[in-house]
């Protein structure tokens, strides 16, 4: 008896751990699918929402060199200082103007600028992608945030020149406009700095 007992006890010991049953071992497989296709579909998001914008915002690095700003401290230092900002006659024939893009208006919103000469127009975002387009001229500017876009134009004749945003920014986006007045070189070169940006002055 005592000697069957040990028998039914060592036989216990000595068998093998059970296999997990098929349920338990289909179950893990499932749970590792289920997290498997969330990742997928996480990858897809950011490749559809995230991934454009990068590769345009790199290009546009890319294209434009080291133009990079920090949109926090745009105001605070650098070229786009408010002291900065609107036109101004550089050595030679032409003219800079420079523009920050915010939502939901342009700094400044009005800018007078020379007819018949080479402009070079510099803008950067502070917050979301906008795109000034100026009317009568075709030209459309993609402001991205954390680079300065820069692209150039002429005006042949003077004239007002209206440049609303054509990217949605948000639920003021409507307001979102910003105005070029062409005027001739002579009158542009007696008006002050502060003139050039503040059509109301001229």
């Amino acid at each position: 008896m005592g000697d069957l007992m040990f028998r039914d006890t060592l036989s216990q010991t000595t068998q093998p751990a059970r296999e997990p049953s098929d349920e338990t071992a289909n179950s893990k497989i499932r749970k590792r699918i289920r997290s498997g296709l969330v990742a997928v579909m996480l990858i897809c998001v950011w490749v559809s929402v995230r991934l454009p914008y990068e590769v345009e915002s790199g290009i546009e690095a890319l294209l434009n060199g080291p133009n990079r700003v920090d949109p926090q401290t745009l105001h605070l230092r650098g070229e786009f200082v408010e002291s900065n900002l609107g036109t101004v006659e550089e050595p030679g024939d032409g003219v800079t103007l420079r523009m920050i893009a915010d939502q939901y208006l342009f700094v400044p919103q009005c800018v007078l600028v020379p007819t018949g000469v080479p402009i070079r127009v510099r803008i950067t975002s502070a917050d979301v992608v906008h795109k000034p387009s100026i009317k009568e001229t075709g030209v459309e500017i993609k402001a991205v945030p954390g680079y300065v876009v820069e692209t150039h134009l002429q005006f042949a004749r003077p004239g007002e020149y209206e440049m609303p945003c054509h990217e949605f920014c948000g639920p003021g986006h409507y307001t979102m406009r910003s105005k070029l007045i062409a005027v001739s070189l002579q009158e542009f070169r007696n008006l002050s700095q502060e003139a050039r940006t503040n059509c109301a002055l001229r």
